[in-house]
């Protein structure tokens, strides 16, 4: 069967900012048919904001699709805070936009740490969650940011794990995530996005089956690199505000009626296919579909293809 592409490319015919805190302004916009079945897109990171092509996952004549940044990412402003940004403010504001937006119900689609939110907000609120579409599942446990933090993915990619352990001292690289959280958080503006850049560029390199040098350098931009590693980091030294390290699959009986899609690429180096794995095991009536020459990132051929074949299933529901 050939591949899907992407839906053609599309702007907003609704957009602006919603006050969500005293501090915290989200940028928010809608695409496709005003009329549709409402899905919204929740981006990962944390910390990584929407781009153009996040809209094109969406059958645009049925699809009424809501995009937002999340507290500190994208547009949102103030860009990269810290404070008042958790997991629990992120779904608190997810059902902020929902409800300003009149919508009772609604498609949740999230990949990496947008799974992690989708499943947070799914089992907080299943009764505004009509289907989910998941991909490079994300649990956010002690044990995954080790892998890809500490010790594990090191192996795979040693050459661009040694310029990520670059500004970070021998005696403090026994706690990586920790050292660059000092340094993310420092007073001295070129220490934070000298980390910052260091950060962000490790994950880039090493989200695809082959390595795209145009991601990498995205992360030359100061903006998108503070916001993106500052808060990736500030969520993962505090465990993503989780009352235990493993949570989301503790909690996922709340979820197993909801319909769902779930697609993990085989050679995903930053969220490893083994919490997919158990994700479907503690939800086997999920749809799983393993992209068998795909990484982490949700623009592969084969994880592209996927995640809109599941779009277009849910159109119905």
């Amino acid at each position: 069967m050939a591949l899907r592409d992407f839906y053609p490319q599309i702007e907003p015919y609704n957009k602006g900012f919603i006050k969500v805190s005293e501090i915290h302004n989200l940028y928010y916009e809608e695409v496709g048919n005003p009329q549709g079945k409402p899905v919204v897109f929740l981006h990962g990171g944390p910390g990584g904001g929407v781009a153009p092509d996040h809209r094109r996952f969406f059958d645009p004549q049925n699809y009424r699709i809501i995009l937002f940044d999340q507290r500190g990412s994208g547009q949102s402003t103030p860009c990269a805070e810290l404070r008042d940004n958790d997991t629990w403010n992120l779904i608190k504001d997810t059902e902020t936009i929902r409800e300003f937006l009149k919508i009772d119900t609604w498609v949740v689609f999230g990949g990496s740490w947008g799974s992690t939110l989708a499943l947070a907000y799914a089992i907080t609120h299943p009764e505004r969650v009509k289907a989910l579409v998941l991909r490079g599942i994300f649990l956010c446990r002690p044990s995954e940011i080790k892998w890809f933090y500490q010790e594990g993915a090191s192996n795979i990619f040693p050459d661009v794990w040694d310029e990520y352990l670059k500004p970070i001292p021998m005696n403090e690289r026994h706690d990586m995530v920790a050292a660059y959280y000092k340094r993310l958080t420092h007073t001295d503006a070129a220490i934070r996005l000298e980390a910052a850049k260091a950060w962000s560029k490790w994950e880039a390199a090493t989200s695809r089956l082959y390595v795209d040098p145009k991601a990498v350098d995205e992360f030359d931009d100061p903006e998108y690199a503070l916001s993106f590693a500052r808060i990736e980091c500030h969520y993962f030294t505090n465990n993503a505000f989780f009352a235990t390290d493993n949570w989301l699959l503790e909690n996922v009986g709340k979820i197993r009626h909801i319909p769902c899609a779930i697609v993990q690429g085989r050679y995903d180096v930053v969220c490893p296919a083994t919490s997919a794995w158990e994700l479907h095991k503690a939800w086997p009536e999920a749809k799983f579909t393993i992209i068998a020459d795909a990484g982490h990132a949700a623009a592969e051929p084969g994880t592209r293809s996927a995640l809109i074949e599941a779009t277009d299933n849910f159109r119905n529901l």
